[in-house]
C-alpha cells in the first residue's frame, strides 16, 4: 500500500475513530483520522492520578470523554473539512449529533467567513435511532454520579476570570483554579489567588502542525468549546459538580458584516452555546455536573467596575491575546497595546479606574496616541465592524468613551477628544449612558441559591 500523504481537497471523511481513559496515569486519549490515514492521537491529562472511581462515576467519566472527543475533533477537522463525518465506535443520539452540528457549524463560524467556505452542507453529525446516554434513567436523562459540591475554575490570566474567583471566594464558595496547558502566564496570575490550582494537560497530535504545512485549512476554532468539555471531564474524574466559566453578556454578540450578516469570534463564550452544553451534560453525562458562567448576567463595562475594585493582580494580569501563542507567549511584556483587547481593557477600565493606575497597568496611555484612531474605531463601530476578538458591544465602547468625555483627566487626551469632536455629535438619542450598561441581566445559568447571594455583589 502507498503511503498516505495530506492532500486537503483529495479528503472525503472525517472519523472519529476512539478515546479512552487510563485512571492509573489520568491521560485520555482522543484519536482521529482523515480517510485511511494514519491515526491523530490528542492526549488530554488529568493531575492527581491514580483515580478510583467507583462503577457510577466511570460510567459518568466514559459518558463526559465521549463529548470531549467529539467537541475536541473540530481541532482537527477544520484542516480540510470534508463532506464526511464518520463516527467509528459507538453511534450518537439525535440530541448530541445536533449539538455538534452547531458547535462545528457556529463555532467555525470566523474560520469559515476568513477562508470563503460555506459548510452548512458539510458539517452533519451522523445520528442514530437510540435515545439518551448508555446508563440513562427511565426518563431518558443521565443518572447522578455523586459529585461532591466544589467548583473548578477556568482561569485564561484576564481581568474576568479574577472577578470571578474573588466573588465566590467572598461568597466562600469552595473552588480550585483552572487552566488547560503550559502558560507561565496563566500560572503565575493563578497562584498569585493562593487558592488551590489545577493545571489540565492538552497535547496536539504532532501531525496536525505538519498538515498545516502542507496546506491544511487553518483559522479560529471554538477554544472555550474545547476547554468546557476537558474540564467537565476532569470535573467528573475528579468528582466535583460545578464547573464555572467567566464568559459575560457582551460574549453573545458578534461582528455585523456587510453582505455576510453576524460572524462571532466568541460564539462558544455566548449564551446559546452555554445553555446548550449545560442542558446536554445534565441529560448526557451527569445530573448532578453544573456548567455555567458566573458572568453572564453583566456586561464587559459591569466586570470593568467588577475588577476596578481590586487591586493585587495589576502586576500579574493580561488579556493581550498576543500574549498567548501555540508557540509561545512573551509574558514580560504582559500588554502589547495594539491590538484589539488592549485597546478594549484599557477602555473599558478607564471610566472605573484612577487615571495613573491605569496607565501604569499598560505602561502608556493608549487614549492619547492618534495612531490607535483605527483600533478604536473598529471597536466603536465607526466605519468599520467589530473586531474579530473576544471584546464588548459598539454600544459599549461608545458609553465609555463618552463618559470620559466629560473627565477632565481623560477628555483632553487625543482619542477621546476626536471622540466628543467628531463621533459623539453623529450618535442618536437612542444611545445607552455607561449607567444603563452595568444593570444586571435575567438571562443567566447560574445556580438559583448562588444567583441570590451573588446579586447584589453584582448590583453595586
Amino acid at each position: 500500500m502507498s503511503q498516505w500523504v495530506f492532500n486537503r481537497d483529495a479528503i472525503r471523511a472525517f472519523r472519529f475513530v476512539r478515546c479512552g481513559f487510563d485512571p492509573g496515569s489520568g491521560v485520555a486519549q482522543l484519536v482521529y483520522a482523515f480517510d485511511e490515514g494514519p491515526e491523530l492521537v490528542e492526549t488530554v491529562t488529568v493531575p492527581g492520578a491514580p483515580f478510583a472511581l467507583d462503577p457510577v462515576r466511570a460510567a459518568a467519566a466514559d459518558r463526559a470523554l465521549q463529548l470531549l472527543h467529539l467537541v475536541a475533533g473540530v481541532s482537527y477537522y477544520k484542516a480540510a473539512v470534508p463532506a464526511q463525518i464518520r463516527i467509528d465506535g459507538d453511534a450518537i443520539d439525535a440530541a448530541t449529533a445536533a449539538l455538534m452540528d452547531e458547535v462545528y457549524l457556529h463555532g467555525l463560524g470566523e474560520f469559515a467567513y476568513r477562508n470563503g467556505l460555506d459548510l452548512r452542507e458539510r458539517v452533519r453529525f451522523p445520528a442514530s435511532a437510540g435515545e439518551g446516554p448508555v446508563g440513562a434513567d427511565r426518563d431518558g436523562g443521565a443518572p447522578a454520579a455523586g459529585l461532591r459540591p466544589h467548583a473548578l475554575v477556568a482561569i485564561g490570566g484576564g481581568k474576568d476570570s479574577l472577578v470571578s474567583i474573588e466573588a465566590l471566594r467572598a461568597l466562600g464558595v469552595a473552588q480550585t483554579v483552572t487552566w488547560i496547558g503550559g502558560s507561565q502566564l496563566i500560572r503565575a496570575c493563578a497562584e498569585r489567588t493562593g487558592l488551590p490550582t489545577l493545571n489540565l494537560g492538552r497535547q496536539l497530535a504532532p501531525e496536525l502542525f505538519e498538515y498545516n504545512r502542507l496546506g491544511a485549512w487553518n483559522g479560529h476554532i471554538p477554544v472555550t468549546a474545547v476547554n468546557s468539555a476537558i474540564m467537565a471531564f476532569a470535573a467528573v474524574v475528579l468528582g466535583v459538580d460545578q464547573v464555572v466559566f467567566s464568559n459575560e453578556r457582551s460574549a453573545s454578540y458578534g461582528s455585523l458584516i456587510e453582505g455576510t450578516g453576524e460572524v462571532n469570534h466568541q460564539w462558544s463564550k455566548g449564551w446559546a452555546f452555554e445553555r446548550a452544553l449545560a442542558a446536554h451534560l445534565r441529560s448526557h453525562v451527569a445530573t448532578d455536573l453544573r456548567y455555567y458562567s458566573l458572568l453572564r448576567p453583566l456586561s464587559e463595562l459591569a466586570v470593568a467596575r467588577q475588577f476596578a475594585r481590586i487591586d493585587q493582580y495589576d502586576a500579574h494580569f493580561s488579556s493581550c491575546n498576543r500574549n498567548f501563542h501555540l508557540l509561545g507567549e512573551r509574558p514580560v511584556n504582559r500588554w502589547c497595546g495594539v491590538c484589539p483587547k488592549c485597546h478594549f481593557v484599557f477602555l473599558a477600565l478607564a471610566p472605573f479606574m484612577p487615571k495613573p493606575r491605569l496607565v501604569g497597568i499598560f505602561g502608556r496611555n493608549l487614549l492619547d496616541d492618534p495612531a490607535q484612531v483605527p483600533g478604536y474605531d473598529a471597536l466603536l463601530e465607526y466605519r468599520d465592524h467589530k473586531p474579530f476578538e473576544c471584546v464588548g458591544e459598539g454600544r459599549e465602547s461608545r458609553a465609555a468613551m463618552a463618559a470620559l468625555a466629560t473627565r477632565p483627566e481623560w477628555r483632553e487626551d487625543a482619542i477621546v477628544a476626536r471622540f466628543a469632536r467628531e463621533i459623539a455629535p453623529q450618535l442618536g438619542s437612542g444611545e445607552a449612558g455607561i449607567e444603563a450598561l452595568l444593570v444586571p441581566d435575567d438571562e443567566h445559568g447560574i445556580p438559583a441559591p448562588l444567583w441570590e447571594r451573588l446579586r447584589a455583589r453584582f448590583a453595586d
